[in-house]
């Protein structure tokens, strides 16, 4: 990967971002996007859109979601402890003893600990219980319930106070690297369409709100109207202890062997036919999943967009998704932008995407 885009990466994974708090990462995605598009642009929603290739035919969308899971501060009692409620879909488990990031207007980011009864204190049948979320709550170290008003309000954001760390080789472990892994996949695969003169008009998108309802998907694939759509998110690697059942369910999916390609349902065959094509040709590694219905990413949103979208979705795959340690390899995400340049590039406007034609 060239240093220019491991630097982005590195800037984008560095952001607190939860669904509806997405604007440090897209204030990133859009700086880097004016360096090389043609234009770019945020809609109402908060979508940032870069567009290569301006006035080609037919237009194409990519969209990778540049939120994450997180918090969002909703109480604080009378002793200074902060109460939250989560963003997107948490294990309780994970949660216990934790330290977290307290994105503030007024203090920046302020740390705090998620608090959490002495195992000496707790009960021998209580021990084998997860807390719920709602019994958890954040000490930011305030005297009282004036104090800690001075630094959070109400409705400020939280993550785990995890950052972007080089694990082994080229696999970086992060917080948040669903779905900005998506979000960085789109931006370069636009970045090295604008060198390689494709018929299309490119529409790379990093979308909002993935995680509570594929929010930014809808909104934008409705705005920008594209004939082809492809999404990009992360995928389960399959390839670590107690996954065995799980290979039956969802596939069969390795680190560092490139995207993960999805077939099925949501997902024009021609599209699919396209991106396994191209990858043979280029040599370029990949892997394939069925997926029978709507897949829950932002590919279902594009798909069902005004008359319909030509769909294709891939995923980087990603050990321990919706933990603060989720793992990705710099190869898949490498292959997986280059996989979508080279397919987009073989798009013009005499390109039927009809299933059954």
């Amino acid at each position: 990967m060239e240093k220019i885009s491991l630097d982005f990466l590195k800037r984008l994974m560095d952001t607190i971002s939860p669904s509806g708090y997405e604007d440090e990462a897209a204030r990133v995605w859009m700086h880097e996007a004016e360096s090389f598009a043609d234009d770019v642009n945020m809609d109402l929603h908060g979508n940032v859109i870069a567009v290569v290739n301006k006035g080609g035919g037919p237009r194409v969308m990519l969209a990778g979601h540049m939120d994450e899971i997180g918090f969002q501060v909703n109480y604080i009692n009378e002793n200074g402890f902060i109460h939250f409620t989560q963003i997107g879909g948490w294990d309780p488990q994970i949660l216990q003893g934790q330290r977290v990031w307290i994105r503030t207007k007024k203090n920046g980011r302020v740390l705090g600990v998620i608090g959490k009864k002495p195992i000496h204190l707790i009960k021998a049948d209580e021990r084998t219980k997860v807390t719920e979320i709602d019994q958890c709550w954040i000490d930011i170290g305030a005297k009282n319930k004036k104090d800690a008003e001075k630094i959070v309000e109400i409705g400020d954001p939280v993550v785990l106070a995890y950052g972007l760390e080089l694990l082994r080789g080229d696999w970086y472990v992060s917080r948040g690297f669903d779905d900005k892994a998506g979000a960085f996949v789109s931006l370069e695969t636009a970045r090295m369409l604008s060198k390689l003169k494709p018929k299309a008009e490119i529409h790379a998108v990093a979308t909002v709100q993935e995680e509570i309802g594929l929010r930014g998907a809808t909104t934008s694939c409705f705005g920008i109207e594209p004939k082809v759509g492809f999404a990009i998110d992360v995928e389960f690697a399959t390839d670590f202890p107690s996954m065995d059942e799980a290979k039956k369910k969802i596939g069969d999916v390795k680190m560092g062997e490139g995207s993960a390609v999805v077939r099925g349902a949501n997902i024009n065959s021609k599209v699919f036919d396209l991106l396994v094509n191209t990858a043979k040709k280029r040599k370029i590694p990949y892997q394939v999943i069925a997926e029978a219905r709507g897949t829950g990413t932002d590919a279902n949103a594009m798909q069902l967009s005004r008359a319909g979208v030509a769909t294709g979705l891939i995923g980087v795959p990603n050990r321990y998704m919706h933990s603060p340690c989720e793992i990705v390899s710099l190869s898949d995400l490498e292959n997986s932008y280059k996989l979508l340049a080279y397919a987009i590039a073989e798009i013009d406007s005499k390109t039927d995407f009809r299933p059954f034609i």
